[in-house]
């Protein structure tokens, strides 16, 4: 469970759209607890390798899979960027038995970890699924362009805030929207 905080924006409901917080009068923040863990926000396996994302942030990212090391619960994901392959630990224990496939591709979800003795990140694995068959460019697009929706909405936000005078802060948490 994650603390998530949301304002109470008129009659009780909430912005997050969560209906079991606490009674508070309006515009009054409040504190309230989701069931579910973060959604994860996609990130390239470049962006994570090369240290933009923080250490236990929820993430969900794709990756062919080159390698499996039962005995260490893990695999290692790789991408080619550019002219640079890139590469990811993931940590598999709460996802295994599961059937390797090497050389397919696979979506993960979970969380980044700081374990290695060099100080490199890996991920420990919630969600393993084989996608094999996606369109990996097509897919980069489509995070891109969802990333300038969500780039375009704050900022109109924050516009109609500065119209309004107000200063309240925007209706999300450490892991994004509520």
């Amino acid at each position: 469970m994650r603390p998530c905080r949301c304002e109470d924006v008129s009659g009780g409901a909430r912005a997050c759209g969560i209906s079991f917080c606490n009674s508070r009068p309006k515009r009054e923040v409040i504190q309230c607890v989701t069931m579910l863990p973060a959604p994860g926000v996609f990130h390239f396996l470049w962006e994570i390798t090369s240290g933009a994302v923080q250490e236990g942030a929820t993430v969900r990212t794709i990756g062919r899979l080159a390698c499996y090391r039962l005995e260490d619960s893990e695999v290692t994901l790789t991408v080619r960027h550019g002219s640079t392959q890139h590469q990811l630990v993931v940590l598999t224990g709460f996802v295994e038995p599961f059937l390797p496939i090497t050389g397919a591709l696979y979506m993960m979800l979970g969380e980044c970890e700081s374990i290695e003795a060099d100080g490199t990140t890996v991920l420990r694995a919630r969600v393993l699924n084989c996608v094999e068959g996606v369109n990996l460019p097509q897919l980069e697009d489509a995070v891109s362009e969802q990333r300038r929706f969500f780039q375009e909405r704050e900022r109109e936000r924050e516009r109609e805030r500065e119209r309004e005078g107000g200063t309240s802060a925007p209706h999300t948490s450490a892991e994004g929207p509520c």
